[in-house]
């Protein structure tokens, strides 16, 4: 990513206020500091830890089907 990708807001004094960036950053910083808060709990901590070592899993349709949704 470059700096002219990202766009900064000042007020009338010019001094940054906020800035406008890509939708693909944004959603990337969103996704951190989501991983970052559910990280802060011990028991989340875990099950996220334990959720990636898993290796089986189900399909969208067998949730579907399994839920009877």
């Amino acid at each position: 990513m470059t700096d002219t990708e990202i766009q900064y807001v000042s007020n009338e004094s010019g001094e940054p206020t906020a800035v406008i960036v890509p939708i693909s950053l944004w959603r990337e910083i969103e996704s951190e500091r989501e991983t970052a808060h559910l990280l802060r709990s011990e028991t989340m901590k875990r099950r996220l830890l334990e959720a990636r070592g898993r290796q089986q899993g189900l399909s969208l349709d067998e949730a579907i089907e399994k839920l009877g949704i």
